[in-house]
This record gives C-alpha cells, structure tokens and sequence, in this order.
C-alpha cells in the first residue's frame, strides 16, 4: 500500500508538470503568434482608415511674375558710320595717286589727278565758242542799229510820199529781223557760257578728291591707269594678300583690291569709310520691340577683340516690324576713337534695361492639354480645378501664360491621369533656400538658338 500511494503521488506531479508545460506553452504561444498577427491587424486596419480619410499629396508651385528689367543680348553687324566708292566723274589717264589703303584723309584732300586731255581741249573749244558767239552778237547788233536808222528815214520819206508804203514795210521787216537775231545771238551766247561751265564742272572731276573724313579702305588704281567716266578702267594694280574693300551698306567685304568688275570699266577707284563712331546693327525679336527706345544705352562687345566692352546708344530703329524675321531693325552707335573696332566685326549688344512688362511663368510641365486645349490644374480649397491658359514664350524650363491665370494661383507641378476634376487633394509647397528668389527668372536654361546666345533674359541683379 505504502509503495502504491507513493507512485501515485509521484504520478500526481507528473500530470501537474506536464499541465503546466501545456499552460505555459499555450501562453508563449499566444504571446508570440497571436499577439503580434492582432497587432499588425489593427496597425492595417488603422493604416486603411487613415488612406481612406486621408487626401492625395500633390507637388504645387505659385504662378509668379517674372522680373520687369532684364537683360536682353543678341548679335549685330557693324558698320562704319559713312562709306562711299568714289568714281571718276572725268575720262583720262592717272597721272598722280596720293592716297592708299589704310591712309587717314580729310574731307576735301586730294587722292588723285587725272589727265585728261580731251576734256581740257573741250574747255578751249567751249572757251572760243562764247568768244565767237560774242563777237557775231557785236555784228549783229551793228547791223540793228543801221536797220532801225533806215527805217526811221523811211518812214519821214512815206510819210512825204516820197517812197511808197511797201518800201517802208520792207525796212521795218529788215529791222524787225536783225532785232530777232540778236536776241538769238544773245541766246546762242549764254548756251556757249552753260556749256562752258559745265565742261569746267567735270574739268574740276580731274582732281578726286575725298568727300569726308575717314579711312582708304580700297584702292583699285595705279599711276597710268585708263580712267573711264564710269570709273576706274584698265591698269589696276594687282591685288596682294589681305587686302580688303567694303562692297557697300551690308558690311560684306572682298578680299581683292582690283575693281569687283574685273578690270572691266565700271569699277570704283576708292573706298572709303569713318571708323568713329561705328554704327551696330541688330535685329530685337518683336517681343521686345517696345522696349527698346532712342537714346536708350547698351553695352557692345566684340568677339575679335576679347575682353573689350563699349558703350552705345541707341540712335534710330526701322519703327516696323520684318513680317518674315518679326524682329525690329535697331541702329546703336558706338565710339571707337582709338579704332579698336573695324568694321565687318562681329558684335554682341546688350540691353541692360530692357524693360518690358513682366509676364507671367509656370513650370513648363504643369502645362498639359486635353481635348485640344492647353490647361493647367489649379488647387482652390484642397480642390483641382482644370483651367484653360493661352501660353506665349517658352522658356524651357519656366513657360510664359498671357491668359488664364493671375499672379499668385496654385498649380500641380506635375499632372497625371490620377488628378481629375473636383479631386480633393493636400498641396506640398517646395522647400526654398533662404537666397533663391522667389520669382524665377523667365529663361532659366537658355539654349543656342537663331539669335545666337538666348539667354536673352536674366535677372537684372545677376
């Protein structure tokens, strides 16, 4: 019995291990397996809760106005301020050339003589032409006084009836008439005198000189050279290496001295041109047309002479718009005392003060267009309002709206197919450092383009 009652006991405790084994694995079970899966069953069901009641967050931007004084930077042709061919007014030889390329004249300097024999044996014969019809209108003046004496006594005498009246008419016609050829003797003496003149005129074209101050920029003649009175002829010199000539009002030059006919009569005998001031030729795109004024001033550089800058002014504009270019044709003078600058360069001017009104710029990206129309979505109240928006310059990075918003609006900076109409949605500004402007500038990334450099416009503190 003892031993019985001993087993059975020392069974009890078996069970009651075991069961409590059982408790404590039951427990660490629950502890480790579904505790934690109700845990996370309630952090989802939280999680859906929040996704349900929560709003969509949307990257949004201002619609801001860009800086109304800006730089504006285009390329112009230079030119000089005057330059003319001079052509002989007078056939001949050349008998003496006193000027060259690249030499420094005044106005009214002799450059040449030309010898012109044939127009000077003109003059002596137009000389002796007034002498002679001098001399008959002296005769034929003689010859009036004795025709009005005879008709005077004629006319005592048939009055007497001591000639009859034919006889006197016949001395008044003879008196009449010798009356009319002295005034056409006077006549044919001042036509002797005009052309007289007029032969002395061209006779002074012996002597070319220069019609204002400036620089020989061609010369297209030597001594002994025929001379046409349409130019230069044969026997013009050999053209050498680097010289230049300009070819007229566009600035184009060519690389020869010799007439651009070939020789052929016709040519010019010099070029010449003034170095101060130089006129700056550009085209400003019509967007800018109203912003440029006369006396309005702009700095001039030019890539041939590095690091030089010059100060102009605007002096005169075409005041119409190129229908094929839309751009304005704008004239600034520059001084260039020291003749630094040569005409032909090519120049680069800026506006600094181009002052226009300053427009309105989005991002480009926040431009989309549906059913054909260009749109931005606008949040008004945690709400997406679709605006239709007329868009002008684009800039690439920022696009310029002429219609459709105002200053101030807030529109997604980034459109999806998952912003609808009516969408409630929570609007997240971009973080700006402290020392960027809110305003940006209307050509952030500016890009080579027909104008050359189009970082046309900058912000004026830059």
């Amino acid at each position: 019995m003892t031993t019985t009652a001993s087993e059975h006991g020392h069974s009890v405790r078996h069970w009651l291990l075991f069961i409590v084994f059982l408790i404590v694995a039951a427990v660490l079970i629950v502890f480790f397996s579904v505790l934690p899966r109700q845990k996370v069953s309630a952090d989802i069901d939280k999680q859906a809760k929040e996704r349900v009641n929560d709003h969509p967050k949307v990257d949004v931007v201002k619609v801001v106005t860009a800086p109304a004084t800006s730089q504006l930077v285009i390329p112009g042709t230079t030119l000089a301020y005057m330059q003319a061919g001079i052509y002989a007014r007078s056939s001949g030889y050349l008998s003496k050339r006193l000027a060259d390329i690249g030499d420094h004249v005044r106005k009214g300097q002799l450059l040449a003589v030309i010898d012109a024999p044939d127009l000077d044996q003109q003059v002596a014969q137009a000389r002796s032409a007034v002498l002679t019809s001098e001399s008959n209108l002296a005769q034929l003046q003689a010859q009036l006084v004795l025709n009005k004496a005879n008709w005077e006594r004629y006319k005592v005498l048939v009055a007497k009836g001591v000639f009859s009246r034919q006889d006197g008419d016949t001395q008044e016609a003879n008196y009449r008439s010798a009356e009319a050829n002295v005034h056409a003797a006077e006549s044919s003496i001042q036509s002797a005198k005009d052309n007289l003149n007029r032969l002395t005129v061209l006779q002074q074209y012996e002597r070319v000189t220069a019609p204002f101050s400036g620089v020989i920029t061609a010369r297209n003649v030597d001594v002994g050279a025929l001379i046409s009175a349409a130019g230069s002829g044969y026997g013009g010199s050999t053209p050498t290496e680097g010289d230049t000539s300009n070819s007229g009002a566009s600035g184009s030059t060519t690389s020869s001295v010799t007439p651009s006919t070939g020789g052929a009569q016709g040519g010019q005998i010099f070029a010449m041109a003034t170095l101060d001031p130089l006129r700056v030729l550009t085209s400003v795109p019509e967007d800018y047309a109203s912003a440029i004024h006369k006396g309005q001033t702009a700095s001039v550089s030019f890539e041939a002479v590095p690091g030089e800058q010059t100060e102009g002014h605007v002096t005169r504009t075409s005041s119409s718009i190129d229908s094929n270019s839309r751009t304005l044709l704008v004239e600034v003078q520059v001084r260039n005392p020291k003749e630094k600058f040569l005409p032909g360069m090519y120049a680069v001017v800026n506006f600094a003060e181009a002052k226009t009104v300053p427009p309105l710029t989005v991002p480009g990206e926040a431009i989309v267009v549906r059913g054909g129309k260009n749109m931005v979505a606008l949040v008004a109240d945690n709400r997406i309002h679709f605006q239709n928006v007329e868009i002008g310059r684009d800039f690439g990075v920022q696009t310029e709206v002429t219609a459709g918003v105002k200053a101030g609006d807030v529109v997604v900076k980034n459109v999806n197919d998952s912003i609808q109409e009516g969408a409630e949605v929570e609007p997240v500004f971009p973080k700006q450092k402290p020392q960027q402007a809110a305003a940006p500038s209307p050509v952030p990334n500016a890009q080579e383009g027909r104008y050359g450099n189009q970082s046309q416009v900058k912000d004026s503190k830059k």
